[in-house]
C-alpha cells in the first residue's frame, strides 16, 4: 500500500510505495559534498533517497556564481585525496574519469610575506626541499623529521581513523595511547616548531588548519596529517571549477535513481512511531510531513538540532550542548573578475600579514574586526582559463574574521570598505588591479548565517580543537534521536573536502549496521 503526504493546500500527495527491494526511504538534508556523498552511498545501499537543497543549485558551500561571463566557485577550491571521490563512483559501478577531470595544481600554494619572502609549496619532495634550503638551509634536516612525523600521524589519523565513527568513550580510549605517543595534545604550530626553526617556514607548514576552520596555535597536531595528504596525492582543481565536480556527483546520484529537490528548504522534521519504529516526517514549503525511515543531515549541525528538530526535547537538549562548544572563525569572501591577466600568478596564493599569532588571537579570541588581515587568493583561471572571458581573470579572496558570536560586526555597513582595503593590499602584488575590475560581490559572516544557516556565521562549524575531535565532536549518529545521522564539517572527522566526504563514509557505515546492509 502506498503511503501519502500532505501538500500545503491539504491535498493528498502519494509517493512511491516501497518497492520489494528497497531498504527504506532516506532523506538527506543539504547537497554539499557531505550530503551528496551520503546520498550516493545510501542510494547504492538500496535506500530510496531524496536529497533536499534549500538553494537553487546543488553544492551547499560549493555554490557557483555566474556574472558577466565569469564563473566563481563560492566555497571549497582545494581538492585533495581524490580517491575519496573515486570511491563514490565505484559504489555505483562507474568511473570518475568518465565524468570529472581533475587538473593538478602546481605549485599547490604560493606563500608570500610582507618582507618579500616567497615559498612555493609543492608535493615533489626534491623541489620542496630546495625551496626550504633556499630560505633556511639549516632546516632541511628538521623538515625531513617533520615529514616523517606527519606521515606517522597520517597513517593513524587519516588511514585508520578518518572514516571511523567515535560513538562511545571506549572508542577514544582504544586509540588514546597512540594519540598520546604522537603528542596530539600539542598544537600544529607547536609540533612544527619542534622540527623547524625559521619563522617563515614554521608558518608555511602550520597554516593548513586555517583551511578547515582551526587556529594553528590551538588545533591539535593531528592536523599535521594534511601535509602528508598533499605530499601523497597533491592538490587538484576540477576542469570547469568545483561546481563541475558538484554537478558530476549530482549526475551520478540521479543516474542511480536518486532524487534531488532544489529550492526545497526543510522547515521542520517531526518524529512519529509506526510499527514500533521511529519515522521522520519532513516538511518543506511544498510538502508537509513526508515520511522517511531515516534522515542524514548535511545542514549546519546546530541548525539541525535547534531548528529542524527543535520541536523535540532531544533536539533542544543537544542544541544547548552545542552552544557551549567553541566554534570556528568566519570568513569575508570577495569574488571579482578583471578585464586583464597577470604573469607569474599562482592558482592558490597565501598572503601573510605583518602579524601571525597576534592576528590569529584577534580572529579566534577577539571581540572586534581586526584592521589588518592575512589573505588566501584563489585564481582558478591560472589552471582553467575557461572560467573567465578571453584575456580576463577570475578571482576570489578570502579573509578569516571572527564569527558573529565574538564580534557582532555590522557587515552591511563595513563590507564594501573592508573589501576596498583588501583590494588596495592586493594591488601591491597585482598592479592595476582595481581599475581592471568589471564585476565584484562579497559574502560576509551575516551571509553565512542567513544563507547557510551557520550558527554565529561560523564558516567551518565546530572548531577542530583536541577536546572537540573524534569522540568529543558531535557524533555521526544522534544518541538522542533514533534514525538521525549527521555528515559534514560539524561531525567526525571534520571540515575540508576529504573530511566531509569521509564523514559520509563513516555515517553510512553506521546506517548499514543499523539497517542490516552488507557493504564493501
Amino acid at each position: 500500500m502506498a503511503t501519502t503526504t500532505e501538500t500545503r493546500d491539504g491535498q493528498s500527495n502519494p509517493f512511491h510505495a516501497r518497492s520489494s527491494f528497497s531498504r527504506g526511504r532516506a532523506a538527506v538534508i543539504g547537497s554539499g559534498f557531505g550530503g551528496l556523498a551520503a546520498a550516493i552511498r545510501l542510494q547504492s545501499m538500496g535506500f530510496e533517497t531524496v536529497c533536499f537543497e534549500q538553494r537553487d543549485k546543488a553544492g551547499g558551500r560549493a555554490y557557483v556564481y555566474n556574472d558577466a561571463g565569469f564563473t566563481f566557485d563560492a566555497g571549497p577550491t582545494v581538492i585533495t585525496a581524490p580517491h575519496c571521490i573515486e570511491e563514490l563512483f565505484e559504489a555505483a559501478g562507474q568511473s570518475m574519469k568518465d565524468s570529472i577531470e581533475l587538473l593538478p595544481v602546481d605549485p599547490m600554494y604560493r606563500l608570500q610575506w610582507p618582507d618579500g619572502a616567497q615559498f612555493d609549496y609543492v608535493s615533489d619532495e626534491t623541489r620542496l626541499v630546495e625551496e626550504i634550503r633556499r630560505i633556511s638551509p639549516t632546516d632541511v634536516a628538521g623538515y625531513h623529521r617533520f615529514a616523517n612525523y606527519s606521515h606517522r600521524v597520517f597513517k593513524k589519523g587519516y588511514e585508520e581513523l578518518g572514516a571511523v565513527p567515535f560513538l562511545n568513550f571506549r572508542d577514544m580510549l582504544r586509540v588514546a595511547p597512540e594519540l598520546i605517543q604522537l603528542r596530539a595534545d600539542r598544537s600544529v604550530y607547536s609540533a612544527v616548531s619542534r622540527f623547524i626553526k625559521d619563522e617563515h617556514l614554521r608558518q608555511a607548514f602550520s597554516f593548513h588548519p586555517l583551511l578547515v576552520g582551526g587556529n594553528p596555535f590551538s588545533t591539535s597536531a593531528i592536523y599535521t596529517l594534511i601535509h602528508w595528504i598533499e605530499r601523497q596525492w597533491g592538490v587538484f582543481f576540477p576542469r570547469g571549477g568545483t561546481g563541475a565536480l558538484v554537478q558530476g556527483l549530482v549526475r551520478l546520484f540521479e543516474s542511480m535513481g536518486g532524487e534531488l529537490r532544489l529550492s526545497a528548504p526543510v522547515r521542520e522534521i517531526e518524529l512519529a512511531d509506526l510499527n514500533r519504529s521511529t519515522v521522520h516526517l519532513v516538511s518543506t514549503d511544498d510538502v508537509q510531513r513526508e515520511r522517511f525511515d531515516l534522515v542524514v543531515s548535511n545542514a549546519d549541525v546546530h541548525h539541525t538540532y535547534a531548528k529542524l528538530y527543535g520541536n523535540t526535547d532531544a533536539g533542544k537538549k543537544t542544541q544547548r550542548g552545542l552552544e557551549r562548544m567553541q566554534w570556528s572563525m568566519s570568513l569575508f569572501v570577495m569574488y571579482f573578475g578583471t578585464n586583464r591577466r597577470w604573469d607569474n600568478l599562482a592558482h592558490h596564493t597565501i598572503l601573510f600579514g605583518n602579524r601571525f599569532k597576534g592576528l590569529l588571537n584577534d580572529i579566534f579570541r577577539g571581540n572586534s574586526l581586526p584592521k589588518d588581515f592575512s589573505l588566501y587568493l584563489h585564481a582558478p583561471t591560472v589552471t582553467d582559463p575557461s572560467l573567465a572571458p578571453p584575456g580576463s581573470e577570475a578571482f576570489y579572496v578570502l579573509s578569516p574574521v571572527p564569527h558573529l558570536g565574538r564580534a557582532n560586526v555590522d557587515w552591511e555597513a563595513v563590507a564594501s570598505e573592508y573589501g576596498d582595503s583588501i583590494l588596495a593590499s592586493l594591488e601591491e602584488q597585482l598592479p592595476g588591479l582595481r581599475r581592471s575590475i568589471v564585476t565584484r560581490r562579497h559574502f560576509t559572516p551575516r551571509d553565512f548565517q542567513s544563507e547557510l544557516n551557520a550558527f554565529q556565521g561560523s564558516a567551518f562549524s565546530v572548531a577542530p580543537t583536541l577536546t572537540q575531535s573524534a569522540y568529543f565532536r558531535p557524533h555521526n549518529k544522534s544518541e538522542r534521536i533514533p534514525g538521525l545521522y549527521i555528515v559534514g564539517s560539524g561531525t567526525h572527522p571534520g571540515a575540508g573536502v576529504p573530511g566531509v566526504i569521509n564523514s559520509a563514509k563513516a555515517t553510512c557505515g553506521l546506517v548499514a549496521q543499523d539497517f542490516g546492509v552488507r557493504v564493501g
